[in-house]
């Protein structure tokens, strides 16, 4: 487990964080629900955040898009623990990109959260989840399988969005034949910080 990070005071008026249980269902669930939430990373005193606006469904030991489709191996052994960790990984060498484990314990599932709306102090643009990851200064050094009931990583809850939900087929998985067009990828329609391919029309939404 990564380090926990100094103890900080909450701040006056701070939004609830989200409660273990909230995690702790269905991972198609969670990323439809994690959308308007709040991503809080804190590093050197410096809170950082941002609203989630678009998230991915990995879901089960059989998504031949997730990471677990080869088994409790040590790069996707957190997504087979507990519900309300990190799972933060590198991709191309350079890009850090963050999921929150879902469902229970010994099924592997994760939401990745691949773009968030600036709120406080970011440092990049936030759209897609290597540039979400980089904004908010969340490293795989530092943060994965940091618990998110702690005080350096967590997410806050928030009012339902405005914006409609639309659900899509995953990003860059080809190579998971019939999992690829699962629509398992979840946005708020028409919000400018969602990454690209932007699904078309309201009329497009749908539920998994």
């Amino acid at each position: 487990m990564a380090g926990a990070g100094a103890v900080r005071e909450r701040r006056p008026g701070a939004a609830p964080r989200l409660p273990l249980a909230f995690y702790a269902r269905d991972t198609r669930a969670v990323a439809r629900d994690l959308l308007g939430k709040v991503i809080v990373h804190v590093h050197r005193g410096v809170r950082r955040s941002a609203r989630i606006v678009e998230t991915e469904a990995y879901h089960g030991p059989r998504d031949r898009a997730s990471h677990a489709r080869f088994g409790l191996t040590r790069r996707a052994a957190v997504m087979f623990g507990p519900p309300g960790v990190a799972y933060v990984y590198l991709v191309y060498g350079t890009s850090h990109c963050m999921n929150v484990v879902t469902g229970r314990e010994g099924f592997p599932s994760a939401v990745l959260l691949r773009a968030g709306e600036p709120l406080e102090r970011c440092l990049h643009g936030t759209s897609g989840p290597g540039n979400l990851c980089r904004a908010l200064g969340i490293t795989r050094e530092r943060d994965d399988r940091r618990d998110l009931g702690g005080e350096v990583l967590f997410l806050e809850d928030a009012p339902p969005p405005p914006e409609r939900i639309a659900a899509a087929k995953r990003v860059n998985v080809h190579y998971a034949g019939p999992w690829a067009d699962r629509p398992w990828r979840y946005l708020l329609l028409g919000n400018p910080f969602v990454s690209r391919p932007r699904p078309g029309p309201p009329s497009r939404s749908r539920r998994a």
